[in-house]
């Protein structure tokens, strides 16, 4: 497995910084499942002179991102067969007040991953959490220090799709519908939240309950309704089906909940593609008879 690694300087530039808070908690997993990284430039060697993955063959330096290194994971995403190069997906730890976050590469690196169906895992949260996916696929035990983003039944999800997406997020909601009924809350907007709703009491969900709270549609603000949750630390986990191929005309108010879940990049996690919450949910079950 090859990801492309990049961080903005907040996260790399001192002791506490998100990439190596990711690093001392994952760097067993990472070492257990041969996870070979592409880390641009500053990434490279913020990791090298902290000690960290010392002796890991599979961490490759690319150049810095003002060279090109952010471009070159972005074309591995597509895939680079003829040179050996196709990553399976992407680490990028945002700042979400460093300009470069919002430059075309980083914007292309998403975009790329949400059209390949591979992972881009934007905070910390969301890189453990498919970190400890991926090792209960690879059938090893649970990580015990995972268990706080699977203890569902405290926690929040959003549930959201664009439209060309609501019938994928129904099929998805409809195929786990007890896995997410599990969560405490659960939380939507607009016309995706009330489609989910009738999913639910066609499955038995008691009439006078909302399976899914509704906040407003998109276009009239109910992403930044979701985006406050987030920030507040009331809202954990984001199921986001993005679709690429669209101009969205409220696009202000979905990069401001992006922008949300990588301000509390310890506690967010957001999966925007529809079969990585398919594995993810897969993923949780079988770590449930694992506990």
């Amino acid at each position: 497995m090859l990801l492309g690694l990049a961080a903005n300087r907040l996260h790399h530039h001192h002791a506490e910084g998100a990439l190596f808070e990711f690093l001392r908690q994952a760097e067993s997993g990472i070492r257990e499942l041969k996870i070979g990284f592409h880390a641009v430039g500053r990434t490279y060697d913020a990791i090298t002179q902290t000690g960290m993955l010392q002796h890991y063959a599979p961490l490759v330096r690319y150049p810095h991102g003002s060279r090109g290194g952010l471009m070159k994971l972005v074309a591995e995403v597509v895939g680079m067969p003829e040179a050996g190069r196709t990553l399976d997906g992407a680490i990028y730890f945002i700042d979400p007040v460093d300009p470069s976050s919002i430059f075309p590469e980083a914007l292309a690196l998403k975009r790329q991953c949400l059209i390949h169906a591979k992972p881009f895992l934007s905070t910390v949260a969301s890189a453990r959490d498919w970190l400890e996916m991926e090792r209960i696929h690879a059938g090893l035990a649970r990580n015990p220090q995972a268990d706080r983003l699977h203890d569902f039944e405290r926690q929040t999800i959003a549930l959201i799709a664009h439209d060309a997406l609501k019938p994928t997020m129904l099929e998805f909601a409809g195929r786990n519908f007890e896995l997410l009924s599990r969560f405490a809350r659960r939380v939507g907007t607009g016309t995706t939240g009330q489609r989910l709703n009738e999913l639910a009491w066609s499955r038995g969900w008691p009439l006078d309950q909302e399976w899914v709270y509704r906040f407003n549609s998109g276009p009239l603000g109910g992403d930044a309704q979701i985006a406050d949750l987030v920030l507040d630390r009331r809202c954990q986990r984001a199921i986001f089906f993005e679709d690429p191929h669209v101009a969205r005309q409220h696009e202000a108010d979905i990069q401001l909940l992006e922008r949300a879940v990588t301000t509390v990049t310890h506690e967010a996690v957001c999966v925007t593609a529809p079969h990585i919450a398919q594995r993810w949910c897969d993923a949780a079950l079988l770590r449930a008879v694992r506990a």
